[in-house]
């Protein structure tokens, strides 16, 4: 991951402070906060028939799935994993577009469930990460 990128990608979608004393976990987890929310609130809107409300948090889960998440990634180091989370980010900005054109909640709760997922596995590997650090740490002292 491209910890610059994720910096400024945060920064772009207009989301709320904490970036800079973030490490880069936290801050693919706070984007993935980010996106949930703005989906939560196009459900909320869509079913208030608030049209304009419903598309501006759309485009904002749009931006943040987008230039966040997508935009933080780093294809050439992660390899076929980076492209198969591209991909998918892609295919869950289509639905997004599509929900929006639609207004079909369903399409909401699809990319709420894949965004799920994937924020519980990245939290999930928060622990192994910092006990490798922590025993490369060790390691490096006793060399």
């Amino acid at each position: 991951m491209n910890t610059q990128a994720a910096i400024n990608s945060y920064n772009k979608v207009g989301l709320e402070s904490g970036v800079i004393a973030a490490d880069p976990h936290r801050l693919i987890v706070m984007l993935f906060d980010g996106a949930l929310l703005a989906i939560s609130n196009a459900r909320i809107k869509m079913q208030q028939k608030d049209i304009p409300a419903k598309g501006k948090s759309i485009s904002h889960a749009i931006r943040i799935i987008g230039e966040g998440l997508d935009g933080s990634l780093d294809k050439k180091v992660g390899g076929k994993l980076a492209q198969d989370l591209s991909s998918l980010y892609g295919y869950m900005l289509k639905r997004l577009v599509d929900a929006n054109a639609n207004n079909d909640v369903n399409v909401l709760d699809e990319v709420t469930r894949l965004l799920t997922e994937l924020k519980d596995a990245w939290a999930a590997i928060k622990p192994a990460a910092a006990s490798a650090q922590i025993a490369q740490k060790g390691q490096m002292a006793y060399r």
